[in-house]
């Protein structure tokens, strides 16, 4: 680790007294606020976002570590395999890690992820876990989930008034079609440790395993942090997530955060020793960028107040189609044709109006 790590993670804020339920600052939700309201144009314009390295005041970010390519070449071309096309030849010979100095431990990634990697983690959070019944989403609570055959995406899933997911309870729920669940009902789902939102707690069972794979590439760009839960966030344009603490871990290890698909403008904060005094940081998150939280910043409010439609990567917005990997198996109709057919064809353009984050986190010591 290096010595602005190390440094970092010897002061972390003491946690257990924080209350997973408490209110933000009122200082902090309005600044929330102010960007949940802000129109696109004005957001383009608006210096006080942090919006890449290149675009921002001098004075505000700092390189505190650098990630050498040669060193992420290996873990990008295990992670993606020989299936798919390698394009980490583009990447630049050292990767610059930011910190911003009003909240110490705050890091900030951009362009961490190549186009290749990011594609292939989408391909195995939606395609292979979403399919995985041990990873539950918020879905589960009110509903019974038609779960394909092994091995097969909801994605590829034919269309059919029988693919429905019925209600728990007829009187208050209406059963969901496949293009209702996809396009407006999924909002999250969980790897490893199931966090309980209501309760916003784990469970005092045994979490099921984290996804080896993710789990290998995450730990090789954040050493110090062992992936053992996780929450996929999906957003829509139009979408938020509230401010909050991630306090409900027995462990004060950083959090890694992965954005994938259109911007998200990221709000950070944390409260100040005068009464209703506040530190707050903007951040404008684009697909393939990571933060790391540690220090200070690892118990911090944070939220997404707004996601900003039309800015899905080109490379990303017809996913899932054309997201099969060289080498995958294609099934067949029952008539026997149709194997050569791209199966997430209906599905086109899916991508380019969602934004999916990873939120990865150690639970224990």
């Amino acid at each position: 680790m290096k010595e602005e790590e190390e440094t970092a993670m010897s002061t972390m804020t003491p946690h257990k007294h924080l209350d997973a339920h408490e209110r933000p600052p009122e200082a902090i939700r309005n600044i929330y606020k102010k960007y949940q309201k802000m129109k696109r144009e004005a957001l383009t314009l608006d210096r006080a976002i942090v919006d890449g390295p290149s675009e921002a005041p001098s004075d505000a970010l700092r390189v505190v570590r650098r990630f050498d390519f040669e060193e992420l070449r290996p873990t990008f071309d295990a992670f993606t395999g020989p299936s798919r096309p390698s394009d980490h030849e583009n990447l630049q010979d050292t990767l610059p890690v930011y910190e911003h100095p009003d909240i110490p431990g705050l890091q900030l990634i951009p362009n961490l992820l190549p186009p290749s990697v990011q594609i292939t983690l989408l391909d195995r959070l939606l395609h292979r876990d979403l399919s995985n019944p041990t990873h539950k989403t918020n879905i589960h609570t009110h509903y019974n989930i038609p779960y394909p055959s092994s091995s097969m995406s909801f994605f590829s899933v034919p269309a059919s008034p029988e693919q429905t997911f019925t209600p728990l309870d007829p009187h208050l729920h209406k059963p969901l079609t496949l293009a209702s669940f996809f396009q407006k009902k999924l909002r999250w789902m969980t790897l490893g440790g199931q966090y309980d939102w209501t309760a916003k707690a784990y469970p005092a069972a045994p979490p099921p395993p984290f996804p080896a794979d993710i789990a290998a590439l995450l730990t090789d760009l954040f050493p110090e942090t062992k992936p053992e839960s996780a929450i996929l966030n999906f957003y829509a344009p139009g979408d938020t997530l509230s401010m909050h603490r991630d306090v409900a871990e027995s462990c004060g290890k950083g959090l890694v955060s992965i954005s994938l698909g259109c911007d998200g403008i990221f709000v950070i904060g944390v409260e100040g020793k005068a009464k209703g005094e506040c530190r707050t940081v903007v951040v404008r998150l684009r697909s393939g960028d990571a933060v790391y939280m540690i220090g200070e910043s690892r118990f911090a409010w944070h939220g997404v107040p707004q996601i900003v439609a039309g800015t899905c990567p080109e490379f990303l917005r017809d996913w899932p189609a054309g997201s099969r990997e060289k080498g995958e198996e294609v099934q067949a109709d029952e008539d026997g044709t149709g194997g050569g057919e791209d199966p997430y064809e209906r599905w086109r353009s899916w991508m380019a109006g969602k934004r999916i984050n990873l939120n990865v986190r150690q639970m224990f010591e």
